[in-house]
């Protein structure tokens, strides 16, 4: 499969009915492939976004995330998020973007403390009711795989991460040490 060096000018639409262009023209988008709306992993990595979020917009950076769940299932999920969280149960953005599908997303034994940690996480804050509980059989399964694309302005892809198991994604340090190695000023 060719894997998109430069991407083509879009709108997505985040799951509350904004619209984000993609490429955007005044800043880096690291835009984001997730699993399914409510995912604990996901959710765990998604708060050490959160909490760093100023110095990846300090860096020209604008996240976008992606999920392969539906708006109505993702709006449960994602309301509090401070970035767009695009759907997409058809995965076509998943496939344009090589982002696959498979097993060792949660049999490779490095995913398993980030299992954990997420899981409890989110029973806690569950039991807390501050969030719903993660969906038992989630909109198109478990296996999905991470991915991360640093993209320029001008569309083009600058970096990719595709990961090799479920919590296999740049964290914010890997972003900006990536994002300042492209040597792109928005």
């Amino acid at each position: 499969m060719s894997l998109p060096t430069t991407v083509s000018a879009r709108t997505l639409i985040a799951a509350d009915g904004t619209a984000v262009q993609v490429p955007d023209p005044d800043h880096l988008i690291h835009l984001q492939f997730r699993r399914f709306a409510g995912c604990p992993v996901c959710n765990l990595h998604l708060r050490s976004i959160v909490t760093r979020l100023p110095e990846i917009t300090a860096a020209g950076i604008r996240e976008v995330v992606v999920f392969h769940s539906s708006a109505t299932e993702l709006r449960k999920y994602t309301d509090d998020l401070p970035f767009p969280a695009i759907p997409d149960p058809g995965r076509d953005l998943y496939r344009e973007f090589g982002v696959e599908s498979a097993p060792r997303a949660l049999l490779n034994p490095r995913t398993w403390p980030a299992i954990l940690r997420g899981v409890t996480n989110d029973a806690l804050a569950t039991l807390r009711k501050k969030q719903p509980a993660p969906p038992t059989t989630p909109e198109g399964g478990r296996l999905g795989l991470p991915a991360d694309f640093l993209i320029a302005p001008t569309g083009h892809v600058l970096a990719a991460k595709h990961g090799t198991h479920a919590y296999d994604q740049w964290s914010v340090d890997e972003l900006l040490t990536v994002a300042t190695a492209s040597k792109v000023t928005p």
